[in-house]
């Protein structure tokens, strides 16, 4: 009697569970506080739900204002081919603080059959309830992170309209409270910073000609380099707009410049 011979499975593999990490900040990424906080919850939650965790991967000092992302970019394929079937994120803020990207990552996941799971928030989106919850919970986030982008700007505004300071101190001032009050040496140097940009001069010949003149630097130093001098031209504006809200005399300096660029007289009626 012939015996049948078996033919090799045709069953694709079983689909991978991975887990996805993220941190905002190289500081962050580089002592690993974060990173290891993740992993330890991430590798918890597969041993008491009984998911085999094949790997973790890292997108380590990056923003969740975007999609692209390394690590968060191969996941995304390995879903989109079908070769991951899980991924668990401790929060959905590692995956995104966008509501259009979680709709389009809900999207995405629904279409290729995989399950996006966030261990912090109990969500599973393989379940119509979790992927309503995961919607529901990602338009909060993005409110959130608008409101306090809207009082960051409220209180800078108010600063402003008080004529407070904010930021580091410009070149050519020095603070009192919070006030900037003028430095008559570093408000020449700034004069003469100013004729030599007008008059075609490189930033790095206008920094020869400082070190020549022994004019100091804003922190006392003698050195000066390109980026030292375009850093100091590139200020004025902001100097311009802090002084043009005080409406007022910095020291006994009037100031002569307005936030539009109108007046150019500057700092003791000089050109600037």
């Amino acid at each position: 009697m012939k015996q049948r011979r078996r033919h090799a499975s045709s069953a694709p593999p079983a689909a991978r569970v991975i887990g996805y990490c993220r941190v905002s900040t190289e500081d962050q990424a580089t002592n690993g506080v974060s990173l290891d906080a993740q992993r330890a919850r991430i590798e918890a939650f597969a041993v008491a739900t009984g998911l085999v965790l094949d790997d973790i991967l890292v997108d380590q000092g990056v923003s969740a204002k975007t999609l692209a992302r390394p690590a968060l970019g191969a996941i995304l394929d390995g879903v989109r081919a079908g070769a991951i079937g899980t991924v668990i994120v401790l929060k959905l803020d590692r995956l995104t603080r966008s509501t259009r990207d979680l709709a389009e990552l809900l999207d995405l996941f629904a279409r290729s059959g995989a399950a996006l799971v966030s261990v912090s928030e109990s969500l599973d989106t393989g379940s119509a309830a979790g992927r309503m919850v995961v919607n529901m919970l990602g338009v909060v986030a993005q409110w959130e992170r608008e409101a306090i982008a809207e009082r960051t700007v409220t209180a800078l505004a108010h600063k402003r309209a008080r004529g407070d300071v904010y930021g580091p101190t410009p070149f050519g001032f020095s603070r009192e409270g919070s006030r900037l009050v003028a430095d008559q040496r570093q408000q020449e140097a700034l004069a003469k910073i100013k004729r030599l940009d007008e008059a075609g001069a490189s930033y790095r010949e206008i920094a020869r000609t400082l070190e020549a003149d022994g004019i100091a630097t804003h922190r006392g130093g003698r050195c000066w380099h390109a980026s030292s001098v375009r850093s100091v031209l590139r200020s004025r504006s902001a100097v311009a707009e802090q002084a043009w809200s005080q409406r007022r005399s910095v020291g006994e300096v009037e100031t002569g410049f307005a936030p539009n660029g109108d007046r150019t007289l500057g700092y003791g009626g000089k050109a600037y």
